[in-house]
């Protein structure tokens, strides 16, 4: 007998929306443009994956579309046991069809909090520039982030390959989300080494930082990640499919949990991937082998570490103590 994993409170902190797509949703879309479904599988490189992960976003065309996906990462995240869920979503994806990035951006926010309070979970979204774009549209993304602080956006992240484009001509974009009171929370430690993650610390003021598990190669770094309290939104499933790492066996997750450094678990891109939240809390039990107390911890850092309200992260982890403490 084993603790029900589906009952234990958590965030999803570390999803890409179109990346978060149900395959069969997919393949309406792809139906409904009369063209095959694209490829979610087969990728040799990260820029392969990035390859298809466009295709699959290119599928979503109309309001409905984008509405309905929203609805049904919400609705996935609720049935996977978590009180709160925070999509990275990049709005100029959209721009021209759908109007300008800050209607797309309404749209979603609309959307997802209609789907969140029908589930009785909560919603935020990270608007997430991208590495490979100028800096200064970064710099438009963090104002149109800033203005909806507070009203449904919650932090502010940064996307793409790092290891062909570094996070310090990012500082300005950060700055700005940062003083709107929103979390800074870039990629870093995935396709580049400690020197991302320190860029990240530096020059974005990262408080949470997606994957992060390179850090490992720098014990000085990960002292500092354990000191300064910085949550890793770990993706274990992703970081072995995109060979961050060999293995599961090898995934430094248990090391940085030993060295006192707050991680989360997530799903990245379950259309691409796999596993979503629920499923990647089974893998961490079963495959990297992880106690009940320190799936708790991690579900408790999720919350703890979230842009969600105060009584809802005190509600959560008032709940993961009654799950943790309930007789197997």
């Amino acid at each position: 007998m084993t603790r029900d994993l589906a009952r234990l409170p958590k965030a999803h902190l570390h999803l890409h929306l179109e990346g978060a797509m149900r395959p069969s949703t997919l393949a309406d879309l792809a139906a409904a443009a009369g063209v095959p479904v694209p490829p979610v599988r087969g990728y040799t490189s990260f820029a392969e994956f990035g390859l298809q992960y466009r295709a699959a976003s290119a599928l979503i065309t109309t309001e409905d579309h984008l509405r309905r996906v929203v609805r049904e990462v919400v609705d996935d995240a609720a049935d996977d046991g978590a009180l709160w869920v925070e999509p990275h979503f990049y709005p100029p994806r959209y721009t021209g069809q759908l109007g300008t990035s800050e209607d797309v951006l309404e749209i979603v926010l609309d959307e997802g909090q209609r789907a969140a309070a029908a589930r009785g979970i909560g919603c935020g979204w990270i608007v997430s520039a991208l590495r490979d774009f100028d800096p200064a549209q970064a710099v438009e993304l963090a104002k149109l982030a800033a203005r909806y602080a507070g009203a449904g956006v919650v932090s502010f992240g940064l996307a793409a390959d790092e290891a062909l484009f570094g996070p310090e001509p990012f500082a300005e974009a950060f700055g700005i989300a940062r003083d709107a009171g929103l979390i800074s929370a870039p990629h870093a430690g995935e396709l580049a080494g400690p020197a991302s993650v320190y860029g990240a610390l530096d020059a974005l003021g990262a408080r949470r930082i997606c994957h992060g598990v390179r850090a490992i190669e720098d014990p000085a770094l990960v002292e500092r990640l354990a000191t300064d309290e910085i949550v890793l939104d770990v993706c274990p499933t992703s970081n072995v499919m995109l060979a961050v790492v060999p293995s599961f066996d090898e995934h430094p997750l248990v090391r940085l949990l030993d060295a006192g450094v707050r991680c989360t678990l997530n799903g990245d891109d379950p259309l691409l991937f796999g596993p979503g939240l629920l499923a990647e809390y089974e893998l961490a039990r079963d495959t990297i082998g992880l106690s009940d107390e320190r799936l708790a911890q991690l579900a408790r850092s999720s919350l703890v570490g979230s842009g969600a309200p105060a009584e809802l992260v005190s509600d959560g982890v008032e709940r993961v103590e009654e799950w943790l403490t309930t007789p197997v």
